[in-house]
């Protein structure tokens, strides 16, 4: 009886490493005829490019199969999040037409259309909203994108001037005047 066991385990066993075998033989020749042209990653990674406003290399990146939802380590931004926080329209509009996922949330449960409508950039917000972007989403307060513009702005300017002195040696430019005004404008978008 244990004899007909080893056996049986051993032809399964072998079996299986042929059928493994063969498809590995078949991915491998299915390699062999595609035509795709294999793009290397680029040097400089992807949050580093979407920082220093350089396209080209985000589009490379697309292109290398990066992946374009991957949350960085401290904030959880994605590539999406970084690019609507810093105002970057053009990089926004290829990650979307890339396919990005518009719900992937920060490490405050913020999605890029949270960041676009706190930072009141109003083309950011546009783009996202053709591409579907869900305004129903509530980050880790309770609150859509639409309500964090809601407040009055002299209870929330404290932190505009906190995020600018943290984030402006990465880049970040705030015109206090001008978010003060276009917030209502986000708001009425956002309904």
């Amino acid at each position: 009886m244990k004899s007909i066991k080893i056996t049986y385990l051993k032809t399964v066993f072998s079996f299986a490493l042929a059928v493994i075998l063969l498809t590995s033989a078949c991915n491998e020749s299915n390699k062999s005829t595609e035509n795709k042209p294999t793009v290397a990653k680029p040097k400089i990674d992807i949050q580093t490019a979407i920082l220093s406003d350089n396209l080209d290399i985000v589009k490379q990146h697309i292109h290398a199969g990066t992946d374009i939802n991957r949350k960085d380590q401290i904030s959880g931004s994605t590539p999406l999040i970084t690019a609507a926080t810093f105002g970057k329209t053009a990089i926004v509009q290829a990650l979307i037409n890339a396919n990005v996922d518009l719900t992937t949330k920060n490490n405050d449960g913020a999605t890029a259309l949270h960041t676009a409508a706190f930072f009141c950039r109003v083309e950011i917000v546009q783009l996202l909203m053709d591409a579907k972007a869900d305004k129903t989403i509530k980050n880790n307060f309770g609150v859509t994108a639409r309500e964090s513009v809601m407040g009055p702005f002299a209870d929330m300017k404290p932190f505009y001037e906190m995020l600018q002195q943290q984030l402006s040696p990465l880049g970040l430019q705030l015109d206090l005047n001008e978010i003060e005004k276009t917030r209502p404008v986000i708001a009425m978008m956002l309904q």
